[in-house]
């Protein structure tokens, strides 16, 4: 190993990290009107599209842990964004399911997206290109 590898500036994980800082930050005024915290958004995008989950396959899904994600979903339950609900077959499994507000969120988040892309300064190609090699960097680490 040289001194070369251990600088700051050869690291891969640093710009990873200080982007997520930078996009949770740009994220945040988009979320506020909504009354939203970026790791809720991250449960509603999940439900917006699926309707309905499992509390363990969502936290796979996000890679959160459950002693994360119970205590957000409670949170949200209060806010009559979710609702929790055990399953008939096994009463191990939580669900979670949209409420009729959660439903309506949706509405009200559907420009978030372009909005964030637009503060990026970055075509649309780079970032499809960005997320495939970030998806992939993903995948290849969780095995």
């Amino acid at each position: 190993m040289t001194k070369e590898q251990l600088k700051l500036d050869n690291q891969v994980c640093f710009p990873l990290y200080a982007t997520t800082r930078e996009m949770t930050k740009r994220y945040r005024p988009l979320l506020d009107k909504l009354k939203l915290t970026y790791p809720q958004y991250l449960v509603l995008l999940v439900l917006w599209e699926v309707k309905a989950i499992s509390v363990k396959a969502l936290g796979k899904r996000l890679y959160l842990d459950s002693g994360t994600l119970t205590p957000m979903i409670k949170r949200m339950e209060d806010h009559n964004l979710v609702r929790r609900q055990r399953s008939k077959e096994d009463e191990r499994v939580v669900n979670v399911s949209l409420t009729k507000h959660g439903e309506e969120m949706e509405a009200l988040a559907e420009d978030i997206p372009l909005k964030f892309v637009e503060g990026t300064n970055l075509s649309a190609e780079e970032v499809s290109q960005l997320k495939t090699i970030l998806n992939k960097m993903l995948i290849q680490m969780d095995d």
